[in-house]
């Protein structure tokens, strides 16, 4: 404004500037890919993980991490995985939702876990736990609640599944899912007449356990699987690519998926399998990690993929969201399979989704 009056120049800049801006994020979110869990529940395919704010991949500033959750929602990734057990996670959830407008907290799936220690279960327990979930994420109703144990020969978790489906029926809980069970557990519940919409287990290129037994199951029972682990923390990615083994891994997840690796068929093979994931990159010109959930995201029975958002400390939202720009092919997927040949059975070394934590 010059003399009181207005540049139309600089206005009409500026309103433009404003339209590329809105129009860039119309299409990013129109480009994301989402699915049906549930009647009442649709996410993004690319599920934000926030194990990381567990304590074991860096100091996380509450601050800096709320800013990192309004771009990720701004960017289309509106979907966050978490549990009672992630330090901070659920918190933070609460204090994003106090952040947003009414209206567009209806915009976010917050879905997390109850993971009691083995012992006998209460209905007092599972309703005093599902209750402080809720006061820490600021809900009514939790989206989904993801049911872990770590001792099948506690049979304690049978009741605890009742209680849950019971919060379900009173409107605590709008959805009950499990991490980390396996296809014979999956069974029993079914058999006891128990409604899970979901069950989060590892799987990923170098871990295909689910197509065993538990994709097939859950296709036949209208379950769907949330899959972790799927870029092995990182490490599948151009940063190990023609890389020396490492031993001086920072991180929780580095160090889980090495061993995971290490039992696959070591690090020769797995530079094998990055070469491979790097000319299947270059061809659709995106990266290896986008290829490894691509990869998944196309697997029978997924619904999507978890990757970790380290909040504040990295940041990988403009890349994940390559991942739904391009389709996987014959030949790249032959490929894959080429070098998975070479790799060792982990469902004979270890067992379905899930014995790894028994």
């Amino acid at each position: 404004m010059k003399n009181g009056r207005v540049n139309i120049l600089d206005v009409t800049c500026q309103l433009t500037t404003k339209l590329v801006r809105f129009m860039t994020q119309w299409i990013e979110k129109g480009c994301m890919e989402h699915y049906k869990l549930a009647p009442n529940l649709k996410i993004c395919r690319i599920l934000n993980g926030m194990w990381q704010a567990a304590g074991a991949h860096g100091r996380i500033n509450p601050q800096a991490a709320l800013e990192e959750m309004a771009r990720y929602h701004r960017a289309g990734f509106t979907t966050w995985d978490l549990a009672d057990i992630y330090g901070p996670a659920e918190d933070f959830i609460g204090d994003f939702m106090r952040s947003l407008p009414q209206q567009e907290q209806e915009n976010v799936q917050a879905l997390t876990k109850w993971v009691p220690e083995p012992q006998r279960i209460t209905r007092q327990m599972a309703q005093s736990s599902i209750e402080r979930s809720l006061r820490r994420m600021n809900m009514t109703s939790l989206d989904l609640v993801q049911f872990h144990w770590w001792d099948y020969n506690n049979p304690y978790y049978m009741d605890a599944l009742k209680y849950l489906s019971d919060l379900h029926d009173e409107g605590k809980i709008r959805n009950v899912g499990l991490t980390n069970f396996d296809t014979e557990r999956m069974q029993i519940m079914k058999d006891a007449g128990l409604k899970l919409v979901s069950n989060q287990v590892q799987y990923s290129i170098v871990d295909r356990r689910p197509e065993v037994k538990m994709a097939q199951f859950c296709r036949d029972n209208n379950a769907s699987l949330l899959a972790y682990g799927t870029i092995c923390g990182g490490l599948m990615s151009e940063r190990y690519l023609g890389k020396p083994e490492p031993y001086d891994l920072d991180t929780a997840s580095l160090k889980k998926y090495k061993r995971m690796i290490d039992a696959w068929g070591g690090w020769q093979l797995f530079q094998e399998l990055l070469s491979t994931l790097h000319a299947i990159a270059q061809k659709h010109g995106v990266s290896i990690a986008n290829v490894a959930t691509r990869y998944i995201l196309d697997k029978p029975a997924v619904a999507g993929v978890i990757i970790g958002a380290r909040l504040g400390i990295a940041n990988h939202r403009d890349d994940n969201a390559r991942v739904f720009n391009f389709r996987m092919d014959k030949d790249d997927n032959s490929s894959i399979e080429d070098v998975c040949k070479k790799s060792n059975d982990l469902f004979e070394m270890i067992g379905d989704c899930g014995d790894e934590y028994r």
